[in-house]
């Protein structure tokens, strides 16, 4: 057992798993099975410990050298998940074992283990689907295993279900055998060696649609690549169909290593706790992220869809074939995924600037969690299981491709893969390490990568370049970066190796080229000043803090600039801001210039800005937030008066993304005309012209609606929740319920949130919305406090659901007495599974009072000079 891990005793050592599900009761939602586990003896023992949870093992014995060795007595250790098999007598310390355990287990509703998802089938009448979650640690939920990433071992599977049910597995069926009474067996091809997380397999009334690989796999042919849904719906995976099909072979292709398995197939599930699991071959999705119907979805889902099925599919190799080697290294998985998810993306949809977007979204929310005092690095100690859910955060997945896509461009691209590759194939169904993957790029590029990606993984937080300019040079300084601005000595003692990624047109004739910062401190000589840009193309996981001046004249030579280097200085600025190292009148400066913007990405940023300033003002200066809403008013007027409502034949992705933000935005901020045109096609559409809203103007209209028309738009809304046949109208719904003002209609959305019309895996939705919503934010707190042991209750049993909503429900707070009452509330509570959420609250917190109380006056004065 290592030290710095809680793991099972190392006596014997799983090598394959024969396991048989039987007598399934779809009225008690229970099962019976058996597991025949072979293995590897290693220690003498007259015990063997297994994962277990929730599950009763009813009886078990070791087959060794001829000879049956009973199981005495089955011990049970809550905590630690572990059951304890004593035996009848020793088993030997070397040679081959087989392990038997009947047990039973119950299909529950938390999202984990072997569960169920309601729906309503074309009937109309409700029904369930059965599909299994395994990550992390849930497995055990569903037969007793020997449930750690490094414990490997191949896979036989059976499962007795109706005959009217398709059954799937990670493999294809093997046979399938008729047993009378309805019922038959199905057996499925025995699943390579894998860690416990990625078995799969589910069963339901499922039908599919089927496309193949364009390539040809030795002995395979081209793959089947098939997605499930429950009946009625599987046209929607027509898009997600052929962006897999793509990615299979493309992946096949830059990975140099031939997709394993003899299909691929993508399954929708109704009820989720994450977006997807990577499960091989069997891949399983939320309803939103692989469904997509080109007539009624709303355009945004789009990139979510082709993403998620991309960033699954780069898993089936890097994860699957081979695995970090405990929980600490899971960022290997899910940076690396996440990074190469977009680089496919981008290769298929070239026109939606998918990379843009990384730095507009993906970069913007590593950056806000990681400057947050109480972060924590990339690559996490785990003891114990019951851990590994928190460390699921945006670090993970967000930081982690956020510094490997910094690696990949310093590297080049090429040299990267070929280096991914190579570590592929030395690790294949095996287990490997951050530095395994350092030593295989290290090779392949002819550097030390690990001496200088060591700070990125191993300690917290990042880097802000402060630049100063001198004639002629720049000297650049790098320090930790606090949203609060208040770094301490201590806390700054990290020299991060930082790419400089100088545009070309800074150096002169005589420039050195300045590669990257490996000191505290550096002067680039040499260069024309008035044309630098730090962290060009936004590829660099820091953040730049440029003198004022500086800072103007980029903004006026922005149109030179590309779309990611926008939406980087104005995130930077904001963040300088925010923090005190810069002022929030030079960004209100900066951003009033920008009026003439015409990209959505770039919009996007101004208005997430303007957002956030109006919410920290909301409780303690009303009236800031009604200048920064007239300020925002004066901005958007003019491109959403030009931009208008209607969707023109054959334009870009990117344009529609455009008119649904500034709608919303200037519906928000109170644009009078955009309001009553919203109001007047709520009105058509919920009278029955459904083609009086665009699909992709839903979301900003239904939230207008909503905002202005009190119960009326609550009912109308509540209405259409209920009978919306659109994948994704459900989601829609609740997020537009969150903009209620009026406070008897924010209590009855509170009650609705709460009830059991909106499923566990949606309640964080309507949560955001209020969260975000300064009208209702304290509302929302004081119905967690008054219903906490049912929020408790129903969430509690996947814990990720839990600190999801926590940490969305209580961190736009910018009061300091808030603070103080929900750390009184959690305290001497067991917060177990979301404490490390409830730290993020309270550094959040934390920074935002701080700005407010610092910066409130400053914004005052500059919105009465500006006459807002």
């Amino acid at each position: 057992m290592a030290s710095d891990r809680e793991t099972l005793p190392s006596h014997v050592k799983p090598t394959h798993y024969e396991l048989d599900l039987y007598n399934l009761n779809f009225d008690k939602f229970t099962y019976d099975g058996v597991v025949k586990v072979s293995l590897q003896l290693q220690e003498k023992t007259n015990s063997i410990s297994v994962n277990s949870k929730e599950l009763t093992l009813t009886e078990g014995s070791v087959y060794v050298e001829g000879t049956t060795v009973k199981v005495s007595e089955i011990s049970y250790d809550k905590e630690s998940e572990v059951a304890k098999l004593s035996l009848a007598g020793d088993i030997p310390g070397e040679g081959t074992g087989f392990l038997t355990i009947k047990f039973s287990g119950t299909m529950n509703q938390e999202m984990a283990g072997f569960y169920r998802s309601a729906y309503k089938n074309p009937e109309g009448n409700n029904d369930w689907m059965y599909s299994t979650q395994f990550e992390s640690c849930d497995a055990r939920r569903a037969f007793p295993c020997f449930d750690e990433p490094n414990l490997k071992a191949s896979f036989g599977f059976s499962i007795v279900v109706p005959e009217s049910y398709t059954a799937l597995s990670n493999q294809p069926e093997k046979e399938c055998q008729s047993l009378g009474d309805g019922l038959k067996k199905v057996t499925f091809i025995t699943a390579p060696k894998m860690s416990t997380y990625l078995y799969a397999w589910a069963c339901g009334e499922f039908e599919y649609i089927e496309a193949f690989t364009d390539r040809e796999y030795e002995g395979r042919g081209k793959l089947p690549v098939r997605v499930y849904t429950t009946k009625g719906l599987v046209e929607q995976g027509r898009f997600a169909l052929e962006n897999a099909r793509l990615i299979v072979d493309y992946f096949s292709e830059i990975f140099k290593i031939d997709y394993p398995l003899p299909k691929v197939d993508l399954l929708a599930v109704h009820e989720f706790s994450h977006g997807a699991m990577e499960n091989w071959g069997l891949i399983t999705y939320r309803t939103t992220a692989v469904l997509f119907d080109e007539k009624t979805s709303d355009a945004r889902y789009k990139t979510r869809v082709a993403y998620v099925v991309a960033h699954e599919l780069a898993h089936q190799w890097f994860g699957n074939l081979v695995t970090m080697d405990w929980w600490s290294e899971l960022w290997l998985n899910e940076g690396f995924a996440t990074w190469v998810g977009w680089l496919a993306t981008d290769k298929f949809h070239p026109e939606w600037d998918v990379w843009g977007q990384f730095v507009t979204e993906s970069l913007q929310t590593a950056f806000q969690l990681d400057s947050l005092r109480g972060s924590h690095p990339i690559e996490v100690p785990v003891k114990r299981a019951k851990e590994i859910d928190q460390i699921f955060d945006h670090i993970s997945y967000l930081k982690g491709s956020g510094t490997i896509r910094m690696l990949s461009s310093y590297l080049g691209v090429e040299t990267f893969l070929n280096g991914v590759s190579n570590y592929l194939k030395k690790h294949a169904y095996g287990n490997a390490t951050t530095e395994d993957l350092w030593a295989a790029l290290g090779e392949e590029a002819g550097t030390d990568v690990a001496a200088f990606m060591r700070n990125w993984i191993k300690t917290i937080g990042f880097p802000v370049l402060t630049v100063t300019e001198q004639p002629g040079q720049i000297t650049v300084r790098q320090n930790r970066f606090l949203g609060t601005g208040d770094v301490k000595p201590e806390e700054d003692t990290t020299t991060w190796w930082v790419p400089i990624m100088l545009n070309e047109e800074a150096y002169t004739v005589s420039s050195e080229k300045a590669a990257a910062l490996t000191t505290k401190e550096t002067t680039v000589k040499n260069l024309d000043t008035k044309h630098y840009k730090l962290n060009y193309g936004q590829n660099g996981f820091y953040r730049v803090n440029y003198p004022a001046e500086r800072l103007t004249k980029l903004g006026e030579i922005r149109g030179k600039l590309s779309v990611s280097d926008r939406v980087g200085l104005i995130a930077d600025a904001a963040a300088m801001a925010f923090s005190g190292l810069g002022t929030t009148a030079g960004l209100l400066g900066f951003l009033d210039a920008l009026k003439d913007e015409q990209n959505y990405l770039v919009w996007a940023g101004i208005t997430e800005q303007l957002g956030k300033l109006r919410s920290l003002f909301a409780e303690s200066s009303p009236e800031i937030t009604d200048g920064i809403k007239k300020f925002t008013l004066n901005l958007v007027s003019p491109s959403v008066e030009k931009i208008g409502w209607e969707f023109q034949p054959g334009e870009d992705f990117l344009t529609g993304r455009l008119r649904a933000l500034l709608i919303s935005t200037a519906g928000t901020v109170g644009h009078k005309d955009v309001i009553d045109e919203a109001q007047r096609r709520f009105k058509a559409y919920t009278a029955g012209d459904i083609s009086a809203i665009h699909p992709s103007l839903r979301l900003a209209i239904f939230r207008i609606a909503v905002a202005e028309g009190g119960q009326e738009a609550f009912n109308t809304i509540l209405k259409e929740y209920a009978s919306t046949k659109t994948v994704d109208g459900r989601e829609i719904c609740l997020a537009s319920l969150g903009r209620a003002r009026e406070p008897a209609v924010i209590k009855q959305v509170l009650v609705f949130m709460l009830s059991d019309k909106v499923k566990v895996q949606d309640k964080h939705t309507p949560a955001i919305s209020l969260s975000n919503n300064s009208s209702a934010r304290h509302a929302l707190w004081e119905f967690i406090q008054e219903n906490w042991e049912e929020i408790y209750r129903l969430m509690s049993g996947n814990m990720v659901v839990l600190d999801r909503f926590l940490k969305n429900s209580l961190n736009k707070f910018s009061s300091r007495k808030t603070l103080e009452e929900i750390q009184k509330f959690f305290e001497g509570k067991d917060n177990t599974g979301y404490d490390k959420g409830l730290g993020t609250v309270k550094d959040s917190i934390e920074g935002n009072a701080g700005y407010v109380e610092r910066d409130g006056e400053k914004v005052r004065e500059w919105l009465k000079e500006h006459g807002y």
